[in-house]
């Protein structure tokens, strides 16, 4: 029996028909979406702090970090007058994430020590052009009002709650 292959052919019909009755797992995508795990990680943006000002510093430590060398910046100083904009005295004038590139790997998150760069749950949407694929600081800085700002503390762990409360880690509050 085994040398005219009927077992195997037996076994192999038994499971394809085991999967022709069970349900479907495909969705309708643009009209039902599927829900994601809390650490998915998406698109990519810029928090401000409470007072509206953008928290990165332009150290470069996100570039560094990324594997697929993403991202990119230009460091500026900051001018009398534009206290109100910038938290510290040197900013990004420049920032710029090529989406085709990136991983999505969260290391620039990790690596980001004002915790200014964080990836969110929403999806990168997809284009037929490379070119709206780079985002730049308008699309990756939150808006100035604070009822549209993007939560991310869905996706920050029990662990990491617990070891911003103390003191000694809270390093750029």
């Amino acid at each position: 029996m085994e040398r005219i292959y009927l077992p195997a052919i037996f076994k192999g019909m038994t499971i394809t028909l085991k999967h022709f009755f069970r349900k479907k797992v495909t969705i309708n995508y643009p009209e039902e979406t599927r829900a994601f795990s809390k650490v998915y990680r998406g698109k990519h943006v810029l928090k401000r702090d409470e007072e509206g000002r953008e928290r990165c510093t332009a150290c470069g430590l996100c570039a560094v970090a990324c594997p697929a060398e993403a991202i990119t910046m230009i460091a500026a100083e900051r001018k009398p007058g534009e206290e109100h904009l910038y938290r510290e005295e040197k900013y990004a004038e420049v920032y710029e994430i090529n989406m085709l590139r990136c991983i999505f790997c969260g290391d620039c998150e990790e690596a980001c020590p004002k915790e200014a760069i964080f990836l969110t749950d929403r999806i990168v949407e997809s284009d037929y052009e490379r070119l709206p694929f780079i985002y730049g600081k308008n699309l990756l800085v939150e808006p100035l009002d604070p009822n549209l700002r993007i939560d991310i503390s869905g996706r920050q762990t029990e662990n990491v709650l617990k070891f911003k409360q103390n003191k000694r880690f809270a390093h750029n509050k």
